[in-house]
């Protein structure tokens, strides 16, 4: 078992907050926003590729992102990952550039983009959850091991304990004000 470490712990504990930040922002508001393609991957060259690698992208409007594919032979494997990447988008392909414009919402799309991002975010809770249990484990097993007292074991299990409530609730901010966006209220 690894010893206690608790720079690892709010290390990984912040990944995961980070990680569902980056979770949320690929989902759909009704703006055009070019992390709306962060996930794509595109098959070119016989790899999977992700989109940015092939292409630029950018958002000329409001509600049109503009993806300028650099090899034309590449412009239908483009647009055709756009399409089956189950964003609900719809690309305008004019020869040289794919043209994506941005519907607007249905209220039932936004309750299931609210529902999706409330996944990611019970998920980014569990990580949090499972780093703390690896903490606790750590400290009591350092105490078996005599490294440290029971008073600085439970010290330092208060300080895990302070630490997941904090990312926790960077989680529930994160997720709150995406929800918020999301059903535009």
């Amino acid at each position: 078992m690894a010893k206690y470490d608790k720079a690892d712990l709010e290390r990984r504990m912040k990944g995961a907050v980070e990680s569902l930040k980056g979770d949320l922002t690929g989902l759909r508001t009704g703006r055009a926003s070019t992390q709306l393609l962060d996930p794509v991957q595109v098959e070119v060259y016989g790899a999977m590729m992700p989109l940015n690698q092939v292409a630029t992208v950018s958002v000329p409007e409001p509600r049109l992102i503009s993806v300028q594919v650099w090899d034309k032979s590449n412009i239908g494997p483009v647009e055709k990952a756009i399409r089956s990447a189950g964003l609900g988008l719809n690309p305008i392909n004019d020869g040289n550039t794919l043209r994506l414009p941005i519907p607007d919402l249905t209220e039932e799309r936004r309750k299931e983009l609210a529902k999706l991002a409330g996944q990611y975010a019970e998920k980014a809770k569990v990580a949090i959850r499972n780093v703390r249990r690896d903490g606790m484990e750590a400290l009591k097993t350092d105490e078996n091991k005599k490294e440290i007292s029971e008073d600085e074991r439970k010290r330092a299990e208060g300080d895990v304990q302070k630490l997941t409530d904090e990312q926790i609730k960077a989680v529930d901010e994160a997720y709150a004000h995406k929800e918020k966006e999301i059903l535009g209220k």
